[in-house]
């Protein structure tokens, strides 16, 4: 069993959360609201909370955290939740202001534990000076990070509820090992066929599950790349026999059909934020299968 799927019962963290909670028995349980930014954040925290707590997520499906313009309507959410989870200035550059004000944030970013690499390659934590992948989400071993220390944060806002939390931490940890074995098994015929990529989106799960990824177009997806790199993707395209070209349902230029076009390369659609899945227990792990099954279907 890959080291970081072992089932830690006690997290140190939680643990030493937990005996402090244990002295403070004039507190009572009491119900969290979460709200993520985007939807993927939310089905992590979703597989965490407990009864009473609620989660919601502050961009609707179709908008993109890149380019997002905040309205008077998404600050009085962010005063009034209990709790904001968010990648951080990487991601969410339009919250750096807002957040700044608000001190129920959970800034992932910021967090030691959680393992981030810089674009194209990978990288340690602690320095944000420079930019890093937020798409924190999409991989397995970041995702269990994310999940752990927004339980630490849970257990901290409801002591009382801390054995609830844990057990949903050790759930979330065990249904990931057997999600990300059920995936590896699914890509194996495909390892090895090459494809191009929107954006620069899908490293930590590339990395991950070790899919031959040729390159993206782009890695912020609001700048289109110029005519220059257009004419190199499609010389890749051409000459390493790239089997498919994956569009976003949140941007889908004409750009890739162009580049394509003439070529032996199918077009396929990866959704990084899961769009059409209802967000619930179990919404997570549907979202990554989907990741999986989309890549599966176009390579096949």
């Amino acid at each position: 069993m890959p080291p970081f799927f072992r089932l830690d019962t006690e997290p140190k963290m939680i643990k030493r959360i937990a005996t402090t909670a244990l002295l403070l028995t004039s507190i009572q349980a009491q119900a969290v609201e979460l709200l993520a930014t985007i939807k993927p954040l939310e089905m992590i925290a979703q597989e965490i909370i407990v009864d009473g707590d609620t989660t919601s997520t502050l961009l609707n499906s179709n908008a993109s955290p890149h380019d997002y313009a905040l309205k008077p309507s998404d600050l009085i959410r962010l005063q009034q939740s209990d709790l904001v989870v968010w990648f951080g200035q990487d991601l969410e550059s339009f919250l750096v202001k807002p957040i700044a004000n608000i001190d129920h944030a959970l800034t992932l970013q910021e967090q030691d534990s959680i393992e981030l690499r810089k674009f194209g390659k990978k990288c340690g934590c602690g320095h944000h000076h420079s930019t890093y992948d937020p798409h924190v989400w999409l991989g397995p071993r970041q995702a269990v990070q994310v999940a752990r220390v927004i339980a630490e944060r849970l257990v901290e806002l409801n002591p009382e509820k801390t054995n609830a939390y844990q057990h949903n931490l050790e759930k979330f940890q065990y249904n990931m090992m057997v999600t990300a074995s059920a995936i590896n098994y699914d890509l194996k015929p495909v390892k090895n066929d090459g494809y191009y990529v929107f954006h620069d989106a899908y490293g930590y799960f590339e990395e991950h599950f070790h899919t031959n990824n040729l390159g993206h177009f782009t890695v912020e997806p609001d700048r289109k790349p110029g005519a220059k790199k257009l004419i190199k993707i499609r010389t890749t395209i051409i000459d390493k026999n790239v089997q498919c070209v994956f569009t976003e349902p949140q941007f889908t230029p004409a750009v890739i059909e162009s580049t394509v076009r003439g070529t032996n390369a199918k077009i396929g659609s990866l959704d990084p934020l899961g769009t059409d899945i209802k967000v619930e227990k179990g919404s997570y792990f549907t979202f990554l299968k989907s990741i999986s099954n989309s890549l599966t279907s176009c390579l096949k």
